[in-house]
């Protein structure tokens, strides 16, 4: 009885680690609609080339996840993105995280040598 308790308990453990896994990484269906409101600026497909506005597609989702917290609690000064992400829960961010980072992108650097 002792060993089945515990086998119970460590697969309990393993389905609530599994559970956090998945709301830590974010729901990219969700996150896609979600994301309408960004593609004003931030282009459908990853083309856009206004240096004012980064590709969000194919970006890592822990930068970009990062990015938007910065920008909700003031710490990035951008006043269109603050009103953008200003109403979004952290659930909502990691969704918007995982879309874009699951998406094709043309990922570039402006430092000499990358």
């Amino acid at each position: 009885m002792m060993k089945l308790t515990t086998a119970m308990l460590a697969l309990a453990g393993l389905f609530t680690a599994a559970g956090a896994a998945a709301i830590e990484r974010g729901d990219i269906e969700r996150g896609e609609d979600l994301s309408l409101a960004c593609m004003a600026c931030h282009s459908v497909d990853a083309t856009n080339n206004n240096p004012e506005w980064p590709r969000l597609h194919g970006q890592h989702s822990e930068y970009l996840l990062h990015a938007l917290r910065e920008y909700k609690n003031g710490n990035r000064d951008n006043a269109i993105m603050q009103m953008q992400v200003d109403h979004l829960s952290e659930q909502d961010l990691r969704d918007l995280a995982a879309y874009f980072s699951a998406g094709d992108g043309q990922l570039y650097t402006t430092r000499p040598g990358r």
